[in-house]
């Protein structure tokens, strides 16, 4: 391939052509953070690391970023602005987050509606209506008809399969700003989300318009955010 790409992985889930993927073993030192010290060697172009769990890896992730190389890891938090407030209670100073972090996604999965007993009906439960509206969707504003299923001898509840929501943080000017002065994630998550940002929430009410799911699933896997 053109690109070097290299990973270190905890555990390696996939074997990927092409691509150097590295275990990390603890028992011999190698950690995430001596494993991206090894791979900054070989003069990669792109690296992915499993997990940012120490602020060593964190640390020398950001200054690979910073050094030109295109650098994935992932972190545990509830939603992308979480993510920033994370890296900054592990130790990460605000301005090198600023100059090395692009992009934050987060991701969840929910159930799919089946497709075998998937019926539609109409819009006019009372308490649904207005599990709408307390999400700031106006009345007028929503769909005559939704989607669900009945369940049937395929998926015994109504749901078959999953499909992933997104959310998705581009890291502007004014997000900058709102790092360097340490704003709470729900701060920095709000202003986001005035300049256009779908959150995990909003990307899964667009898939129950579009009848992949059901508001009450959407609402059961994003009730510990605060909206």
């Amino acid at each position: 391939p053109d690109k070097n790409i290299v990973t270190v992985e905890d555990p390696i889930e996939y074997q990927l052509p092409g691509i150097a993927q590295i275990q990390v073993k603890p028992e011999i030192n190698l950690t995430f953070a001596n494993g991206l010290r090894s791979i900054l060697r070989h003069d990669p172009d792109i690296i992915m690391v499993g997990e940012m769990r120490d602020l060593d890896t964190v640390d020398i992730a950001v200054r690979a970023s910073l050094t030109g190389h295109l650098v994935f890891s992932t972190i545990h938090t509830n939603d992308t602005a979480g993510a920033i407030t994370r890296l900054i209670d592990i130790g990460v100073e605000p301005y090198l987050l600023t100059s090395s972090v692009r992009a934050i996604i987060a991701q969840r999965l929910i159930r799919k509606i089946c497709s075998h007993c998937k019926t539609e009906y109409n819009l006019e439960q009372k308490d649904e209506i207005m599990e709408f509206e307390k999400l700031g969707i106006k009345k007028e504003e929503l769909p005559k008809k939704l989607f669900k299923g009945k369940g049937c001898t395929y998926c015994h509840e109504g749901y078959s399969g999953r499909i992933a929501i997104f959310e998705i943080l581009l890291i502007k000017e004014e997000i900058e700003k709102m790092i360097m002065e340490k704003k709470t994630s729900r701060a920095i998550r709000n202003e986001a989300k005035k300049h256009g940002m779908r959150t995990l929430r909003g990307d899964g009410i667009k898939k129950v318009y579009e009848g992949v799911t059901t508001l009450s699933e959407v609402l059961s896997e994003t009730q510990e955010i605060m909206e």
